[in-house]
């Protein structure tokens, strides 16, 4: 039997990121646990895992704006994606109600996902942790009563603990899109790749990002994201991310090929085969 693939996840086991990882690679994989982003960036660029699962966007709450930033200022290449389907629970220990808690913990995007719940109780108290498993965890693993956790039905049956409600996010159709990294870009892209990610800077000029888009248009990119980002030694520049997918490699081709000259800077972050399971 061959070594198991070793992956970087934010978080602990339980953990949507967790999940992501062994929802593309298979549950025959070894993960290294990261306390935070820039721990899994780490991780990769030490060689102790050589792939990296990682939140870039959430359907309710939005880009992750610093994932693109450590995307791009370490060098990583987008080798694929995973589209989940999250739903939150609230988690505690078996016997606790509802009316018993007074303080709930999970991840920063999980309470923002979920704060609509939390209006008409305000007894409960919000308190951010390093990621939702980790609150569960810690629950369970110190028997703290009066005190709960949004995470997974898997943290929930992982760690032992009671779900108190279901489904608790503002909108039931959340999902979060996880870019599967590596230190190493594919060699070539391959005729099942139809997705790519693009970073590029604009000449001062009016009219450059209509271009651009026109470029994508004719050459039969469909674009699923656009998002700006500040140049930071360069005030009031921006750089573009960009997700685009195509049916043609070829056509990908030939839009690079137009990109690279009608741009001040371009840089390829990713090309890799769409997935969505969303739906």
């Amino acid at each position: 039997m061959g070594k198991p693939t070793v992956v970087a996840i934010q978080g602990t086991k339980g953990a949507f990121h967790y999940q992501a990882a062994e929802a593309y690679f298979g549950k025959a994989i070894e993960v290294v646990e990261c306390r935070n982003f820039d721990t899994l960036v780490q991780t990769l660029l030490s060689g102790a895992a050589a792939w990296g699962v990682m939140a870039i966007e959430n359907s309710i709450a939005g880009a992750i704006l610093p994932n693109y930033t450590l995307i791009d200022k370490h060098n990583l290449h987008i080798r694929g994606e995973y589209y989940m389907n999250i739903q939150h629970h609230l988690l505690a220990l078996a016997g606790q109600t509802l009316e018993d808690i007074t303080e709930v913990r999970s991840h920063y995007m999980a309470l923002l996902q979920c704060k609509d719940y939390f209006a008409d109780k305000p007894h409960i108290r919000l308190v951010e942790a390093p990621d939702t498993a980790t609150a569960a965890k810690q629950i369970a693993e110190q028997g703290e009563k009066g005190v709960a956790a949004i995470a997974s039905s898997a943290a929930a049956s992982l760690y032992n603990l009671g779900i108190l409600a279901h489904s608790i996010q503002t909108i039931q159709r959340n999902a979060t899109r996880f870019v599967v990294l590596s230190t190493a870009a594919a060699v070539l892209p391959t005729d099942d790749c139809n997705k790519v990610s693009l970073k590029f800077q604009l000449y001062d000029k009016s009219g450059s990002l209509a271009t651009v888009l026109n470029v994508l248009r004719d050459c039969e990119l469909n674009m699923s994201k656009i998002q700006s980002m500040p140049v930071i030694d360069t005030p009031w520049k921006y750089a573009f991310f960009v997700d685009a997918s195509f049916d043609d490699l070829r056509n990908y081709e030939r839009a690079l090929y137009l990109l690279q000259v009608m741009t001040e800077e371009l840089k390829v972050l990713g090309v890799y085969k769409e997935h969505r399971n969303d739906k």
